[in-house]
């Protein structure tokens, strides 16, 4: 059985967030890989508002990766993301790629810790909630936070991302 410091040191997403020295909660859960949505399959397991539970998203703006983070029961707007990072054209990135540049598996990939930065945006409507859900950089493990704690690891801006 991992300690909680084991766990703490387990995933680069929560190596980078304890170097901040930003203190988050650790939400284990059963990750179902046949779940259709897992951000909203992880939201039911942990009894948690969809609203709350982010999923993140990597996508292309102008051919350069960039980083959504939305509630996990809404859709990215495409062209909200565009006008988000300053681009003309926004488009997910394939599956393959975003594994690659991340360094996570899809259905652990958390905006925190990635392998190479990129430039990160959090739905505006969820920054407003006292606490917000996001992976931990594995599947099955969640963390909570503040959003502007969130907003600070990831040295990102709430914008209108969600269609």
């Amino acid at each position: 059985m991992p300690t909680a410091n084991t766990i703490l040191s387990s995933t680069p997403a929560l190596r980078a967030l304890a170097a901040l020295g930003i203190e988050v909660t650790l939400h284990p859960y059963a990750y179902d890989p046949k779940a259709e949505a897992t951000g909203l399959q992880a939201a039911e397991a942990l009894g948690i508002d969809p609203a709350v539970m982010l999923k993140t998203l990597m996508v292309e703006v102008d051919g350069k990766p960039a980083c959504c983070v939305i509630p996990s029961d809404r859709q990215l707007s495409m062209k909200k993301v565009a006008a988000a990072f300053g681009a003309k054209s926004a488009a997910m990135m394939p599956a393959p790629k975003a594994e690659k540049l991340t360094g996570y598996h899809v259905g652990g990939i958390s905006p925190f810790g990635q392998k190479r930065a990129v430039p990160t945006a959090v739905e505006a409507s969820a920054c407003t909630a006292p606490r917000v859900w996001i992976n931990a950089g594995q599947r099955g493990l969640l963390l909570s936070l503040p959003p502007e704690a969130a907003l600070h690891a990831l040295a990102a801006r709430s914008l209108p991302l969600i269609a």
